[in-house]
């Protein structure tokens, strides 16, 4: 099984805000695919079916973006997902707003969602679609505030088209491979 996992904060609170890009996808994904409910597994929503044939379980952990990790371990255990069938997809801050990276492996770049997997899988080696959430024209001073903002007005104006692209790397990446996404979207 293909087990695909959106980063972000559970409750409404936190719904509409740069750091839950990765659960936005993920909505996105269960909508486009047509997936069963999410049901709780242990400290995540799970939604497992089959897209086009392949086995995938679409997640988005409950344990806050910290502490990420705990949750996407405990799947990854309980699944027996090998690492290149793991793919996370987060926010990041490094990348300009709207931009697609997808990556085989990489350290956790100061993301603390990204630093909590490592740490609980104890490997960098898992594949992962960043989108970039920062914009090019002003200096942020304050970057966990800036995540745990909403998207403003010409932001949340394009966010239906990222999600669009997002879930485009993420399919590429189920049924083209890692290498195939990153020659198309990177």
């Amino acid at each position: 099984m293909k087990l695909i996992a959106g980063l972000g904060n559970p409750g409404e609170d936190y719904a509409l805000t740069r750091h839950n890009i990765g659960f936005m996808v993920i909505d996105y994904l269960h909508a486009a695919i047509g997936l069963p409910r999410f049901r709780t597994e242990g400290q995540a929503l799970v939604s497992r079916g089959e897209w086009e044939g392949e086995p995938v379980g679409l997640v988005k952990p409950q344990s806050y973006m910290n502490l990420s990790g705990i949750a996407i371990a405990s799947l990854v255990r309980k699944y027996e997902v090998p690492r290149e069938d793991l793919l996370i997809i987060s926010d990041d801050t490094a990348l300009p707003f709207g931009k697609i990276r997808v990556r085989r492996k990489g350290t956790h770049g100061g993301h603390n969602g990204l630093r909590s997997i490592i740490e609980h899988l104890g490997d960098i080696h898992f594949p992962r679609v960043r989108i970039g959430v920062c914009p090019t024209d002003r200096t942020i001073s304050d970057m966990a505030r800036f995540v745990l903002s909403p998207f403003n007005k010409a932001e949340r104006e394009e966010l239906g088209e990222i999600l669009v692209r997002a879930g485009d790397a993420v399919k590429s990446a189920v049924f083209k491979g890692i290498d195939g996404a990153m020659s198309r979207h990177n």
